[in-house]
């Protein structure tokens, strides 16, 4: 029986592993669409995101079939409740993915965006996501930890961001909406390093038993 139910966790982590490198690729294509003014990385990025809604309905009713049949205590039901919410954390990873793709859609901010720390932002908050998931898959604590600590990277290049884009409105006044939508994405990939280090701290949990 056991056997069994660690096969099925195994599954588990295989599917987390999978949503995340969904979440990742919802990113680096609403990222590249950014930079390039790419549609087809906009398109990519909104595709994604429908990806990662599907894989968190298909983890959510396997981790709910977990518990009703294996009726998990102490760690494995630690492990499987902390899945369940990491879940809700990357489908949110993908909807503010997929709002970046919709904003260069409808606005060319690639002549400006190298100056704004969003791409470095970017490559942070895709780090975030992948040790996030790997803490979570190798029950590494000290790899959460340092997801963790780690948002305050992204949080610095957040206020570094909107200290030029204050400085570029500064310059030129007729650049403020072109200004608004970057502040836009900056914050977006913020909330996703948000997000990244709630994964985190589900990972913590999970191994600790302690929030």
């Amino acid at each position: 029986m056991r056997n069994k139910f660690d096969e099925q966790l195994e599954v588990l982590n295989n599917d987390l592993i999978s949503m995340g490198a969904l979440c990742e690729d919802a990113i680096a294509c609403a990222v590249k669409a950014l930079l390039n003014n790419d549609m087809e990385f906009a398109r990519c990025a909104k595709r994604t995101e429908k990806e990662i809604d599907q894989k968190e309905r298909e983890i959510e009713n396997f981790c709910l079939k977990l518990l009703l049949q294996q009726q998990p205590v102490a760690k494995d039901l630690r492990l499987i409740s902390s899945a369940l919410k990491m879940i809700t954390d990357m489908q949110r990873i993908g909807d503010q993915a997929a709002d970046i793709a919709e904003i260069v859609t409808f606005i060319d901010l690639s002549k400006s965006i190298g100056d704004v720390h969003i791409a470095d932002m970017a490559v942070a908050v895709i780090k975030m996501v992948t040790d996030s998931i790997d803490a979570f898959v190798k029950r590494d604590l000290a790899l959460a930890e340092a997801v963790i600590e780690y948002d305050d990277v992204v949080d610095t290049l957040f206020s570094k961001s909107k200290k030029s884009l204050i400085d570029l409105v500064a310059a030129d006044i007729t650049r403020g909406e072109q200004a608004l939508d970057m502040l836009m994405i900056a914050k977006y990939l913020e909330r996703i390093g948000d997000h990244a280090a709630l994964i985190a701290e589900w990972v913590v949990f999970a191994i600790t038993g302690k929030h």
